[in-house]
């Protein structure tokens, strides 16, 4: 009589070599299709305008942020060719708009037109604004208090840089109390 002996690896071998054929997963089961949302006039307005803005401009979306706040960049090639890109929030509303309009801004005054920064930005609110109005879209209260908060941001982060004169668009957002004397306005 032979005895064997049982090993662990014995235990958990299949005891045939043989591989069992795997069967194939069965079909996905057939999935409705949800109706799709029908947008309301206004979100259709508000994406022909968007997509409109993206052509004329030639610029490319990054990312759409979830978050109320935008950037907008260039990248220069080797070659010569360049990128125009920025990430805002989607425009589905006021607010999300004018910051989408305020990044397209950027390149349609084109970077580094306007000195100091803040003075950029003030020119991209107003490319914005006056955008929305032209193409009679709503600008709130509290679109018109976004730029000003952004713009009155952007001074004091230049004051606090050393800026020692404020470009003559910027002085009703001077900080209260502020001793800084306007730019004189260019000769001709």
């Amino acid at each position: 009589m032979t005895t064997h002996q049982w090993t662990l690896c014995d235990l958990f071998t299949p005891r045939s070599k043989k591989r069992a054929k795997r069967r194939p997963p069965p079909p996905p089961a057939p999935t409705e299709s949800k109706p799709k949302r029908q947008l309301s006039k206004a979100q259709l307005r508000y994406e022909e305008v968007t997509r409109s803005m993206l052509a004329q401009h030639g610029v490319r979306v990054r990312k759409w942020r979830t978050s109320m706040s935008g950037v907008a960049w260039q990248v220069t090639y080797q070659d010569g060719t360049v990128s125009k890109l920025l990430e805002s929030p989607k425009p589905k509303g006021p607010m999300s708009m004018a910051i989408f309009l305020h990044e397209i801004g950027h390149h349609a005054i084109g970077f580094g037109t306007y000195k100091p920064r803040c003075l950029e930005e003030y020119y991209a609110w107003k490319f914005s604004l006056d955008t929305m109005r032209e193409l009679d879209l709503n600008v709130t209260d509290r679109v018109q208090q976004r730029m000003h908060d952004s713009l009155q941001y952007a001074v004091e982060k230049a004051l606090r840089r050393g800026l020692k004169q404020i470009p003559e668009e910027l002085v009703p957002y001077l900080p209260k109390g502020t001793q800084i004397h306007p730019e004189p306005a260019p000769s001709s």
